[in-house]
């Protein structure tokens, strides 16, 4: 980027973002812009300098590089030179091979499945590579700071996560697998977060949790936009340390036609048609590594040596909705799912179906028993469960938030 290029993004982003100094080659927070909307060059130079060396940090290599209809730019990298193996216990690792499939009652067929926007053109990575999405300058600039870049936004002390989700504890599992339909929600909010996931979990909340994320999101300050992504995230330190995607080390890809963070398309549409994405994440019986499903591809996995509760086994899994209200207690307009409540049912509210744990064998798929349900705001976000012959266990769930029984 010349210099020209660097003063307009200054004169952009100085009225709304602190100043950024490169130190111990991370980006550090300084004193907010006052007066300052026309800095020295010298001061430009180095500002400049410093993202790149982050950028370069952050993005690996390419071989090829694929534009998506949407703007975002998809690296094809090495397989071997993939972020993971910058993790000190991968160091001189390789990906391995593909696990064994568990059986049974997983119901998981390719209708009306979404796919990803970058790869409906025709476009694919060559083998031995795997697409990741570029993180860019504006990424950067959005993030308050470095440390926080791809990491789960929260407001210490408050309940701003809001959820409406059904959940089992207190046991021994070894997997979960769902489909979940997948929907575009709004919210009256400059930064919009909403999503719909499973979370496989061991460990006590702000304490040593461990936990495996897996879903699609709106996540407008971390990606800059409003699409629906798909999504990873994973923690061993009760969300101390974790990041979305591939920003840390640690999740082995092995898929090359699967990018995280990038837009699902198409997606549902309320009274009209309805998409969905179908997701396994299981402990592999003869690595005791957690592996990702999406559809019929294995995607990767996280290995079992990053974590220490779920190093064995999970003890609860959680599927539903959640949003990030930052005006807590206040209602927020955000919308969680479809944005419209459970009991409008089919084509209208988002749903989960064909929910599954893995038995303890790690060898066949089964429905769940002592399901429960919660929400945080029944009258914002609620959720609705049953059984059928078809959609074996499943539930609505979402709402639109602030409305006239929720303030």
């Amino acid at each position: 980027m010349d210099l020209s290029s660097s003063i307009i993004c200054i004169l952009l982003h100085s009225l709304v973002f602190v100043s950024l100094i490169y130190s111990n080659n991370s980006l550090k927070i300084k004193k907010p812009f006052v007066n300052q909307t026309f800095r020295s060059e010298d001061e430009l130079y180095k500002l400049n300098e410093s993202i790149a060396i982050r950028l370069k940090q952050l993005n690996k290599p390419a071989v090829k590089t694929i534009l998506s209809p949407d703007g975002d730019i998809i690296d094809c990298v090495l397989t071997h030179q993939q972020p993971a193996f910058d993790h000190p216990l991968l160091k001189g690792q390789k990906p391995l091979g593909p696990p064994d499939i568990p059986k049974g009652n997983n119901q998981m067929d390719n209708f009306n499945e979404s796919a990803q926007l970058w790869s409906l053109s025709g476009e694919s990575c060559p083998d031995g590579t795997i697409p990741i999405r570029r993180i860019t300058e504006q990424d950067l600039l959005r993030a308050s700071s470095d440390s926080r870049f791809g990491r789960k936004f929260s407001i210490m002390g408050s309940n701003s996560h809001q959820h409406a989700i059904q959940y089992v504890q207190d046991g021994e599992f070894y997997g979960a697998q769902a489909s979940l339909n997948v929907w575009n929600p709004h919210g009256e909010t400059p930064d919009l977060f909403s999503l719909a996931q499973m979370w496989v979990m061991a460990g006590t909340f702000e304490k040593d949790l461990n936990t495996i994320e897996v879903g699609w999101q709106i996540d407008q300050r971390f990606y800059g936009d409003r699409r629906t992504r798909f999504f990873i995230f994973w923690t061993a330190d009760a969300y101390r340390n974790s990041c979305y995607n591939l920003q840390c080390p640690g999740f082995v890809q092995t898929n090359k036609d699967i990018a995280f963070g990038a837009a699902i398309s198409p997606i549902s549409t309320y009274n009209g048609k309805q998409f969905k994405i179908s997701l396994s994440v299981w402990k592999d019986v003869k690595t005791g590594n957690w592996w990702l499903r999406y559809g019929y591809k294995n995607v990767g996995y996280w290995p079992s040596s990053l974590f220490t509760n779920l190093k064995d086994v999970a003890s609860k899994v959680h599927w539903g909705g959640e949003i990030l209200n930052e005006q807590y207690p206040k209602a927020s307009s955000i919308q969680m799912g479809s944005g419209h409540f459970p009991e409008e049912g089919w084509q209208k509210a988002a749903y989960f179906n064909n929910i599954n744990v893995l038995n303890s064998k790690r060898d066949y798929w089964v429905q769940p028993t002592n399901l429960q349900n919660y929400a945080d705001s029944p009258n914002c976000y609620n959720v609705k469960g049953g059984v059928s012959r078809n959609w074996g266990t499943f539930f609505y769930y979402g709402g639109p938030g602030r409305n006239k029984n929720c303030l």
